[in-house]
């Protein structure tokens, strides 16, 4: 039975703490690496509370904080750190995995590469996170939105885990596989590089955001940039948002194809009006952003294929200006940018 695979989930913010938790109430073995003491502590003793869409509860885990206080090995290693943080956290949990362990990347952006490169791509599992999380303080977590979670193997076809782990993970949400899961993770970054920098920069809510039009072209040609990248490295992508979103479609030519772009995004904006940028969260908390993975991979995978990404490569040098404190979050921002 899937129950009696050992687990350790690396990360205990948002979307760790949610993983976790989740799978401790379907009585799983969960193990969770929390990087600190008092909170590992506080979480083995007294329970982490998560609420939100998967419901409202409090689950005490074993946890730990580093990995170097784990016992035996993990048949699954799920990582949900930052990405900045993803390869130290890989190379920590090599010991505890054994030939047949399977390595996911929790994180957003494109990732796996990197993890491959500790764990071996034959362990390396990419993961797209189709929901929701926020973290109001250590130890208390919610699940803000649904959404899915899409697994693929790295560099490789069909495996026979897969279907195991979606069966696991499919306790949170639904989970389903993919045989080109990068095209998956191109089509998250695509709506992570729109919403979550777009909101660092501002500040705003994203309902607020996207009733500016200055907002919605720039939410138009980060997409259209994107997906001239994608062009030139040979890469389908697959439609986001569930399907909903399909960018081909959305940047096809017309005569109400204008129209058809700018009442799509104003329509995502009032539908999630009240979500707020990860990113935003990040920044306000003093913590460095990973529009490295979002915006920033889009602009050196540009420079690496010859295709241009000046809105991309704006937005990447603005959010790095806001970390080291040389630029306010503003909506007045906005104004610098220069689109075509």
């Amino acid at each position: 039975m899937d129950q009696q695979k050992r687990i350790c989930v690396v990360g205990a913010g948002a979307i760790g703490g949610v993983v976790a938790g989740v799978l401790a109430r379907e009585k799983y073995d969960i193990r969770l690496v929390t990087k600190y003491p008092e909170l590992a502590e506080r979480i083995s003793n007294d329970g982490i509370h998560v609420s939100g869409y998967c419901g409202d509860f409090s689950i005490r885990i074993p946890s730990v904080a580093l990995p170097e206080e784990l016992e035996g090995t993990f048949d699954y290693v799920l990582i949900a750190t930052k990405a900045g943080s993803l390869v130290q956290a890989a190379q920590a949990m090599l010991p505890f995995m054994h030939e047949g362990s399977r390595t996911v990347s929790m994180q957003n952006g494109i990732c796996e590469e990197l993890l491959a490169g500790v764990a071996g791509p034959d362990r390396t599992i990419g993961c797209v996170v189709g929901w929701g999380g926020t973290m109001h303080e250590s130890g208390r977590v919610e699940m803000t939105s649904g959404g899915e979670f899409v697994l693929g193997n790295w560099r490789r076809g069909t495996d026979l885990p897969l279907g195991e782990l979606a069966g696991i993970l499919s306790h949170i949400v639904p989970a389903r596989t993919s045989e080109n899961i990068l095209s998956d993770l191109y089509s998250k970054l695509i709506i992570n590089s729109c919403i979550t920098t777009l909101g660092a920069i501002c500040g705003l809510y994203l309902g607020e955001m996207l009733a500016k039009r200055k907002v919605r072209d720039l939410f138009i040609e980060i997409i259209r940039e994107a997906m001239e990248v994608a062009g030139a490295m040979d890469l389908e992508v697959a439609p986001a948002a569930g399907g909903k979103l399909d960018y081909y479609r959305f940047l096809s030519a017309g005569i109400l194809s204008g129209f058809r772009r700018q009442l799509t995004i104003r329509f995502i904006g009032l539908k999630y009006r009240k979500l707020k940028s990860s990113s935003l969260q990040s920044l306000e908390r003093g913590k460095k952003t990973e529009v490295d993975n979002y915006n920033g991979y889009i602009s050196d995978k540009g420079k690496e294929y010859g295709v241009a990404t000046p809105v991309n490569d704006q937005l990447t040098r603005m959010v790095m200006e806001i970390e080291n404190g040389k630029r306010p979050i503003s909506p007045v921002n906005f104004r610098e940018i220069r689109i075509g």
